[in-house]
């Protein structure tokens, strides 16, 4: 068949201007949990039944396999920072809700926190949903070290990619009991959170001695580095060089969520997170009110908190992470 060159121009241009085709995301459930894949390749777990005091997500491996969060505690690897061994790559979690800590374990924060540690069980099977967004779909129940049930959760987590990066999407709505409130404490240890990889980290010191990467923290609103922490805005990037290549991770507070924008608890160190109830820990006119920032969800009511995490190549600016998070914004 002969193709004129005016229909094979045509034809060209048509093919070009058509969005490429996003890869395929595979869930595949396993004893303690959940693998992903995008395209063919490995992109994080799910982990849900290790015998932690929460599920979350490790690895969390780039296109090109480089990971972006660390190790510890998962495992140990040489030159990592050990302090904080709750801080497990991607989680959600609270440091006051009813009086109880979700967020510290053991010792940790004793001197701010509850003293009481909490944790959250995996409650039924969870769903997945293979296809250009891979979808997972867990309940959870959260519960007091004497095994009380202080509030119960129902999370979806997508998993999808394209030309400019790779995106976690977290969905969770908080239930409070039939017959008992559900109280958030103002606390700057919460809430949606990432610990990044050491080489990721800005120059810092730990236990005295400086370490660290070249990393860089910037938000939304043009703060940056250390000046980033506690401050409110639409989104917050953080991001280094590696090789010479530059990685970075966004997070987006959804417009509709609680206190938007949110603040966020973005350290030197690696911990990157956003938090809607640490109010009086963020904002120094209201430090002497601590419970500012406290919310209350009614016997029987619910609390949904949505984000995205946008694991990019480039810094903001060469990601376009302003333009991702008006996409964002618009469903997309």
């Amino acid at each position: 068949m002969k193709l004129y060159p005016a229909l094979a121009l045509l034809t060209l241009g048509i093919a070009a201007a058509l969005p490429a085709a996003q890869p395929q995301v595979k869930l595949t459930p396993l004893a303690d949990r959940v693998r992903v894949e995008i395209g063919g390749q490995h992109f994080t777990d799910y982990v849900f039944g290790d015998g932690a005091s929460r599920s979350y997500c490790y690895p969390i491996l780039a296109a090109d396999g480089t990971p972006l969060t660390r190790d510890f505690p998962m495992k140990t690897t040489p030159g990592e920072d050990t302090d904080h061994p709750w801080h497990r790559s991607l989680y959600f979690a609270h440091s006051m809700v009813n009086g109880i800590d979700f967020w510290n374990e053991g010792t940790g924060d004793a001197g701010r926190s509850p003293k009481e540690k909490g944790h959250t069980i995996l409650d039924g099977k969870i769903e997945t949903v293979d296809g250009a967004i891979g979808v997972l779909r867990a309940r959870n129940r959260w519960l007091a070290p004497d095994g009380r049930l202080i509030c119960t959760d129902e999370r979806k987590i997508s998993f999808h990619a394209n030309d400019g990066g790779r995106f976690i999407d977290f969905e969770i709505t908080l239930r409070a009991l039939p017959d008992q409130p559900l109280l958030f404490g103002d606390n700057k240890d919460g809430t949606m959170a990432i610990r990044v990889a050491q080489w990721m980290t800005m120059p810092h010191k730990m236990k005295g001695v400086a370490t660290g990467g070249n990393g860089h923290i910037v938000t939304a609103k043009n703060a940056r580095d250390a000046a980033a922490w506690g401050t409110r805005a639409p989104w917050c990037d953080y991001n280094a060089q590696r090789n010479g290549t530059t990685y970075g991770i966004a997070i987006f507070d959804h417009p509709q969520n609680l206190r938007h924008p949110a603040w966020w608890m973005a350290r030197d160190y690696g911990l990157f997170a956003s938090n809607p109830f640490g109010w009086h820990d963020y904002e120094k006119e209201f430090a002497n009110d601590p419970h500012k920032g406290d919310h209350l969800v009614p016997a029987g009511g619910s609390l949904t908190l949505r984000y995205r995490f946008y694991f990019h190549l480039g810094d903001e600016q060469v990601a376009k992470v302003a333009d991702q998070y008006a996409a964002y914004t618009q469903g997309k």
